[in-house]
């Protein structure tokens, strides 16, 4: 089975790392993997070469990377494919350990066609179907096409706005897989509801931000202006994993 690296008592958190900053933090509080993501407000995209490279370089716990060429709707062209296998190959020349990616057809069903290319390109590294699956529109046939592809693990709130609520159809699917495949519970976990999505789940690994706010250093600020535009992000805070939450996670699994 896909688990047995964790013995019958393990559980494994896997950390939504928005920086590398937010990877050290991740490690220092008992993490041992990341998915490394760029674009959180859109849901992750995949990050630039220097912060998968500079991940890779202070981090010694498990780096998978999303690949993701924009936010917005799963169905890709030809070009974003091709932007997805070329994301793929520097991945794998930068040693990560694993990397993140979904597709769906018009009618909401797994892209096997384009997933099966992404798979391929990503052999020898661990991979994810990621969140694109909650949008999917029969999800017991999705998964057995993931199962199908040899994806190592799926991410899923259970098609609902976080894993909590959809606590129930990710038991579903645990049990569907027997051990196929590993599943995820990812969206809205955090230390106070981790042990309770653990009990109705049955699940062993768990997708998590744990983050908070840090202000930002700047003592000169112009307040009028966004560099997003008319979608008004904080210039002057940003958020970072703390090491203390994941710790707290953790201790909640025991």
């Amino acid at each position: 089975m896909i688990t047995d690296y964790l013995r019958e008592e393990d559980y494994l958190i896997e950390v939504c790392a928005n920086s590398t900053e937010s990877g050290v933090e991740a490690q220092t509080g008992g993490a041992r993997r990341i998915e490394l993501c760029a674009g959180i407000p859109e849901g992750g995209t995949t990050p630039s070469y220097g912060e998968i490279l500079a991940a890779r370089k202070h981090l010694q716990i498990a780096v998978n990377v999303i690949i993701r060429p924009r936010g917005g709707d799963f169905l890709y062209n030809d070009y974003e494919i091709e932007a997805m296998l070329a994301d793929i190959r520097m991945c794998k020349d930068l040693g990560v350990d694993g990397v993140v990616f979904g597709a769906l057809t018009p009618d909401g069903d797994i892209d096997v066609e384009t997933c099966r290319r992404l798979k391929t390109e990503a052999a020898f590294l661990s991979t994810t179907f990621h969140r694109a699956f909650d949008v999917c529109r029969n999800p017991q046939k999705a998964l057995d096409q993931i199962i199908d592809l040899g994806f190592d693990r799926l991410l899923t709130s259970g098609q609902a706005p976080t894993a909590p609520e959809g606590a129930a159809l990710i038991r579903s699917l645990n049990e569907q897989s027997a051990g196929r495949v590993i599943i995820m519970p990812g969206c809205g976990v955090n230390e106070n509801n981790i042990a309770q999505l653990r009990a109705d789940t049955g699940c062993r690994e768990f997708h998590m931000s744990a983050r908070h706010s840090v202000e930002s250093g700047m003592k000169y600020r112009n307040p009028v202006v966004s560099m997003g535009g008319t979608v008004h992000i904080s210039e002057y805070s940003r958020d970072v994993t703390d090491a203390s939450r994941v710790r707290k996670s953790l201790s909640a699994l025991k």
